[in-house]
């Protein structure tokens, strides 16, 4: 019993008593270490409560544009599908006929110049006219000056096609692009033809 007696904790003085007690650190919103932690939200692609550094924003921007770009072309692409349909056309049949309806009359283009402006390769191409041909869409003739080239042309049928899908498919741009301005439109085409342009791909 004298032994335990012995052990006593030390009284505690009148100062030690009057001194503030250190809360314990806890996280998620709350003060660890003396310092304002604040959890961070994650919300498509906004994160919030954490300050970025400038050299950080600038890493990641890249990766940003990257990745928005992708997402955005897989939603044109999915309305310009879904429109096209409604004129028993697909995108890759569309870019054709309006390629040779853009061009100067009588409106047509070899396919050397429908691969340029269709972005695609010669067995890609072909395929696509084979496909516009057999519906009535198109004409293949030959060159009168050469017997080794030949012209795609528009049918009276094809053309009014084109005319037909052309308003439709050049509404998607405005409805998905409503959120921007005129002059914000502008510049985003300017840019992104610039990026295009640094890369090799002309735009016109």
């Amino acid at each position: 019993m004298t032994e335990l007696l012995d052990h006593r904790p030390e009284p505690i003085s009148p100062e030690q008593a009057s001194a503030p007690t250190a809360e314990p650190d806890t996280v998620s919103g709350e003060t660890v270490s003396g310092e304002t932690v604040s959890g961070d939200t994650v919300s498509g692609d906004t994160v919030s409560g954490d300050t970025v550094s400038e050299a950080a924003a600038a890493d990641t921007a890249p990766t940003q544009i990257a990745d928005r770009v992708k997402r955005l072309c897989r939603l044109v692409e999915s309305e310009q599908r879904r429109v096209l349909a409604t004129h028993g056309l697909d995108p890759a049949s569309f870019d054709v006929l309006a390629a040779l309806r853009r061009s100067d009359p009588p409106h047509r283009l070899t396919p050397a110049a429908l691969m340029q402006l269709c972005m695609v390769t010669s067995g890609a191409v072909t395929q696509r006219l084979d496909r516009l041909q057999s519906r009535g869409l198109i004409t293949r003739t030959p060159s009168e000056f050469d017997g080794r080239s030949w012209y795609v042309g528009l049918t009276d049928e094809g053309r009014s096609l084109a005319d037909e899908a052309m308003p439709d498919h050049t509404s998607v741009g405005g409805h998905l692009f409503a959120a921007l301005s005129a002059d914000q439109q502008q510049a985003l085409a300017v840019g992104l033809g610039f990026v295009l342009d640094s890369l090799g791909d002309r735009v016109g």
